[in-house]
Parts: C-alpha cells; structure tokens; sequence
C-alpha cells in the first residue's frame, strides 16, 4: 500500500472537513427530525399523547437562533392541529433550552500567525505570535424549543392568552420559514 505525503494527506483531511462542516454552515430548515445523516436530530418531532394532545420539539443546529427555533415550534403546532381538523391550539408547558460548548484545538496549520474573527458564535485570534499560539475556540449555542399542546375545534377564546389560532399562526410565520433546499440532480 502506497503512503500519502504528509502534506496531501492534511490538505485530503481538511477537504473532508469541509464537506461534513458545510452541513452545519447554515441554519436548520423547517423540516422533520431525521435518524440519521448530517442534519441527524434537527428540525420538528411530536408525539401523540391522546386525541387532542401532542409534545412538540424542534432542534436547531449552532448556525439557528433561538426565535428562529420556537417560531419553527408554534407553526409546526399550528400546521398540526389544522391537519388534524382542530382549530386553535393552547399551549400547556412550553420552554427553550440553551445547549453550549466550547472547543479549543491545536491549529495544524500553525506557523507563527494566527487569525481573530467573530461570527455566529465563533471566535478565533489573529497576529503574529498571538496569546493562544496556534490555539483556536469556538464556541457554539443550540436551541432546543418544547411545548405541549391541546388542540380544539370552534373559536378561540379571546380570555385564554395561551390559546392560539391555528390559521392566523400558520400566516403570521410562513413568511419567515425556511424550508430545505431541493436535492439536486
């Protein structure tokens, strides 16, 4: 078996890098939890608890702020209780948590120099001989958004300020919904 030269071999390894990374550069879409793959664990789920109840929960990845998580959450309720022939909805128990890590790696590319940048939960140090010395943090905050409902048929109650309607809710936020990108071929 033929050896790579260290070099190939680093430049092969950041490629592949790369092409796993680049499914976590842009917010989750508003699509169902997957098993599997690389958005594995991020979008919607809910499970039946009677006939009129369901526990909701969307994931976002790192790049899916937390608004952009619980809007995904209230219209993922709102789109299920119109396909099962309710009305309105109320929200019994609802909450957001906040997952953080930080990373700090050697820079295999390290030469003296290094970089400082801020972006969506990112930080990094620039300069020559700069206080980390080839060492890089990142850190990185996901968004997990909650909820029970019970859904209802008629008109919603104007006295409950947990009670939404399915319909103004689904047409409030479908505008801000951002749906996967189709597969190309």
């Amino acid at each position: 078996m033929k050896r790579l030269n260290r070099p190939l071999a680093l430049a092969l390894l950041a490629a592949a890098s790369l092409t796993v990374l680049s499914a976590c550069a842009t917010p989750t879409p508003y699509q169902p939890a997957m098993a599997t793959g690389a958005t594995r664990d991020r979008g919607y789920s809910e499970t039946r608890l009677e006939e009129n109840r369901y526990r909701l929960k969307f994931s976002g990845n790192d790049m899916t702020g937390r608004d952009t998580v619980e809007n995904y959450l209230l219209y993922r309720a709102a789109e299920l209780t119109l396909s099962s022939g309710f009305d309105w909805f109320e929200i019994v128990s609802r909450g957001t948590d906040e997952k953080r890590r930080t990373v700090t790696y050697n820079d295999p590319f390290y030469d003296g120099l290094s970089w400082r940048f801020y972006g969506r939960n990112r930080w990094s140090r620039w300069g020559a001989w700069g206080s980390d010395f080839g060492m890089d943090t990142f850190e990185y905050t996901r968004y997990e958004a909650v909820a029970e409902i019970v859904m209802h048929k008629g008109p919603k109650p104007d006295s409950n300020p947990a009670a939404y309607d399915a319909r103004a809710i689904q047409s409030s936020l479908e505008p801000r919904i951002v749906r996967p990108a189709a597969p190309r071929q």
